[in-house]
């Protein structure tokens, strides 16, 4: 039971929380309303359309609480209350949930869930690109269940393929398009076990170089899992922890340059400004490594020396796009997963709206008659905020009473699990004596753990374009690349899909033209 004294905290709160005036007025609300119900009944009409571009927005650990949380700082960076404000996914007029389990986890990795939502397979938990008949760390369970990805499929076609992230390159997310490891750690041969290598595997940089040896656009972190151990950094000089790791002395830096034809250009950049510096219209492959290992929080970013997940996807796609055949990019804002496991909601957060507005720009760069773009997460994690706070409230804020228990505050932003769990004298931190709108600051978690963990929940499924439709209720999350692949004519399902046109990308077939009729009036 709620204690009066609560209910009257709360109702002051809110009764003096600021209301913009217009929503005062039910008009305001009714017109909203039937404004969106004209622009639903404008989806009767599908967009049956193939996809001569597909593009994936993967927000690794970016549940629906993250989302909604994301879409308030939008808001508030932009000096309004924030829960009115709309993201750029919020645009999409297709939302799907998600079923995240690995086939061995109820809550799962970002290597299981990769596999999944990028090779159409359900996989174990930390193996890339092979089924479940693959156990990991186990080399000699990985030869004959690899599974290959959309971008392979998306490349096999004639399309340009990019990968952009804001991880390592060879991180869980990416490697399960171009991978097949038994371990998503295996980063370099120096993390593998001596087992492993002798019994033939590679590691997962070894295979970004060599499995697929024509991605146009790979760009990300993982600089020094491409170069021989103890090679000095190129940025970091002095720290010898982001020296070079491999324990084959190859350079795979040169070894991407070696695989590229004489007559294309190709660009190997380590920093913002060289990046910046290039025409991304006469860039035929671009390999941009910013830093040693994962790529820094938006919010620490160096400016000079690391381009933003925006600047590198518009890049991308300005290089991509010259194939009239099309392309399919996958972009991972990585590191929102990581700004959760660390307890620091502030970096996580600012990190999905820069992802936000990545999305954004590839929007305003492509158009919904030929472009697919899919947003979704891998898995949630156990991030949630609440304590009734009033509206406009800073989603970094308190809530607006003290807990009738310990009788302290407490932030509206709180984790299941994790490092944040603090205890003083023998109690709970008083917050109020922290500084809580620290970008570092660790959120208060229930169990004390180093790490906190992800959460099992489904996350959502945002898409617009040709065949966005077919997301539309709850799926297994490998049923997304055959979605992609479907709207694409691309992979083995290509019954749908009549010959090559004339310009020379596939044309809708029967089934495409089928799905159009109900939206002509024509019923069976």
């Amino acid at each position: 039971m709620i204690s009066p004294f609560l209910v009257l905290a709360i109702g002051t709160c809110l009764t003096n929380s600021l209301v913009p005036e217009k929503e005062k007025d039910p008009k305001y609300w009714r017109d909203q309303a039937q404004q969106t119900l004209k622009n639903a009944l404008r989806l009767q009409k599908l967009n049956t359309n193939v996809a001569k571009n597909v593009i994936m927005f993967l927000g690794d650990g970016m549940g629906v609480s993250t989302v909604t949380a994301a879409r308030i700082l939008k808001g508030q960076l932009h000096h309004n209350p924030g829960e009115e404000t709309r993201l750029e996914m919020d645009k999409f007029p297709y939302v799907a949930l998600s079923k995240t389990y690995n086939t061995n986890a109820q809550v799962p990795d970002s290597a299981g869930t990769a596999t999944a939502y990028l090779c159409g397979v359900k996989a174990n938990e930390g193996t890339v690109g092979v089924s479940a008949a693959t156990q990991r760390t186990q080399c000699n369970t990985t030869q004959g269940n690899e599974v290959t990805s959309i971008l392979r499929w998306a490349k096999d076609s004639g399309k340009s393929v990019g990968i952009v992230t804001t991880t390592r390159v060879n991180h869980a997310t990416p490697s399960a398009a171009y991978a097949h490891s038994a371990d998503r750690d295996w980063y370099s041969d120096n993390e593998m076990p001596p087992e492993a290598l002798s019994q033939g595997c590679k590691d997962i940089a070894y295979q970004l170089m060599h499995n697929i040896r024509d991605i146009e656009v790979i760009m990300g972190g993982g600089r020094k899992y491409m170069f021989p151990k103890n090679r000095t950094d190129v940025e970091y000089e002095m720290d010898e922890k982001a020296r070079g790791t491999r324990l084959d002395g190859l350079n795979l830096v040169d070894i991407w340059k070696s695989f590229k034809p004489r007559h294309k250009h190709s660009h190997y950049v380590w920093n913002r400004t060289e990046l910046l510096t290039l025409d991304p219209y006469s860039v035929d492959y671009l390999l941009g490594l910013f830093e040693p290992g994962d790529m820094q929080y938006e919010l620490n970013r160096n400016s000079t020396t690391d381009p933003s997940l925006s600047e590198m996807v518009e890049i991308a796609i300005k290089i991509l796009s010259k194939n009239p055949k099309g392309f399919f990019l996958l972009v991972e804002g990585g590191r929102i997963d990581h700004g959760h496991h660390e307890g620091k909601a502030k970096q996580a957060l600012h990190e999905a709206v820069e992802m936000d507005q990545a999305i954004g720009r590839a929007g305003a760069m492509t158009s919904v008659e030929d472009t697919l773009t899919i947003v979704t997460a891998d898995h949630s994690h156990v991030f949630t905020f609440g304590g009734y706070t009033p509206r406009g409230n800073s989603i970094f804020g308190l809530a607006p009473m003290v807990s009738d228990t310990d009788k302290k505050p407490f932030t509206s932003i709180l984790y299941g699990n994790g490092p944040g769990y603090k205890v003083v004298g023998g109690e709970r931190e008083n917050v109020s004596m922290v500084d809580y709108a620290h970008n570092n600051y660790q959120a208060q978690s229930a169990v004390p753990l180093r790490h906190e963990t992800h959460g099992g929940e489904d996350v959502a499924v945002f898409a617009k374009g040709p065949m966005a439709h077919l997301l539309h209720g709850v799926h297994e999350q490998n049923y997304i690349p055959h979605v992609m692949a479907y709207a694409a004519c691309i992979g083995a399902n290509l019954d749908h899909c009549a010959s090559a046109s004339s310009a020379g990308g596939p044309s809708p077939g029967p089934l495409f033209l089928l799905l159009a009729l109900p939206s002509l009036g024509i019923l069976f």
